[in-house]
């Protein structure tokens, strides 16, 4: 590394000839190099690629903050700092994305996960955890790395989860997590557009998803490390970024059984249009939205319940249920 920078550092340099780099030299002067690079939060990106090259958590590091750093190591780390440097996304050098309670592996096949979707996954077990029922069924579309699906069934009360997704090759990283999690048997991945790999007739208490909701506009204007490095099929709809989410509502009715739930992440702004069309399907209770830990409308939640059925027929069929109550309150 010849690389220098001027600053009040001490550390702004590489060390002298025939001194090795320590850990602290080390994360300190390779933070300074992301910065200049552009990159936000780059103490901390570093940390985690050192810590991955060494083979230690990143706490380790700051109790060996002297600890030198040999050759073989230093070549190592390297190449994993320039790929950072080039904007490659983090999760994606390192192979891995924490979700909940799951380290997913994660490559440049699948949309990286994001906070916002573990907001998902935590509404959608609330909401199902007030039913009182074990042995329920859930359809995730466009499962990516399998982070919804196999969250749920890892927490969940679901029997089975069907995933599916358009690209082949992010079914292949989502089985690969199954595999990894023990999850193969409650979840069944499968290829194809929307609700297409269905079979006819098939049900389920909950049809969740995470679609693409990206204009092609916006796309223009994202992080290089989302623009050029995350798959673009996962984030671009048409439509103003409302095709896939229009598709969903539309078609849920014949997915979802009576008193189930659809549960959809939306873009930002994108919350009334979605909430005017569930509302305009007949069948639905009238959508509740939620905002993410940013204050913006990011998910919305309906339950269907058919044709023809009135509040008072759900309450006397004991299908009435006060969970939806508890996020009316979380919407505020």
């Amino acid at each position: 590394m010849s690389h220098t920078r001027s600053g009040p550092s001490l550390w702004s340099d590489p060390p002298p000839d025939g001194m090795p780099w320590t850990v602290l030299h080390l994360v300190t002067w390779s933070a300074g190099y992301l910065e200049e690079k552009g990159i936000a939060g780059a103490r901390l990106d570093v940390e985690h690629l050192l810590a991955h090259t060494l083979g230690v958590d990143r706490l380790q590091l700051y109790l060996d903050f002297d600890r030198p750093v040999p050759p073989d190591e230093l070549a190592r780390f390297k190449p994993l700092l320039r790929e950072r440097a080039r904007r490659k996304p983090l999760q994606y050098i390192l192979g891995r994305t924490s979700f909940r309670d799951l380290e997913l592996l994660t490559d440049s096949r699948v949309l990286i996960p994001r906070p916002e979707t573990e907001e998902l996954v935590e509404a959608i077990l609330e909401q199902v955890g007030g039913w009182g029922r074990q042995s329920l069924r859930a359809l995730d579309v466009g499962t990516g790395s399998g982070a919804i699906a196999l969250s749920l069934a890892h927490e969940g009360p679901f029997c089975l989860v069907v995933a599916t997704d358009s690209s082949a090759g992010a079914v292949e990283v989502a089985q690969a997590n199954a595999r990894v999690h023990g999850l193969e048997g409650k979840v069944e991945f499968r290829i194809g557009e929307s609700l297409d790999p269905l079979r006819p007739g098939e049900q389920f208490h909950v049809l969740v998803s995470n679609p693409p909701y990206v204009t092609e506009e916006d796309f223009e204007s994202l992080e290089a490390e989302v623009r050029v490095w995350e798959p673009r099929s996962a984030l671009v709809a048409a439509e103003g970024g409302l095709a896939v989410l229009n598709d969903l509502v539309s078609r849920a009715p014949t997915a979802l059984t009576k008193g189930g739930l659809l549960a959809l992440e939306v873009g930002a702004g994108q919350a009334p249009v979605v909430t005017e069309r569930i509302r305009s399907t007949v069948g639905f209770d009238p959508p509740v939205v939620l905002r993410d830990l940013s204050r913006v409308e990011r998910l919305v939640l309906a339950t269907w319940w058919g044709e023809g059925q009135s509040g008072l027929d759900r309450i006397v069929a004991g299908e009435a249920r006060d969970d939806r109550i508890s996020l009316t309150v979380r919407s505020q």
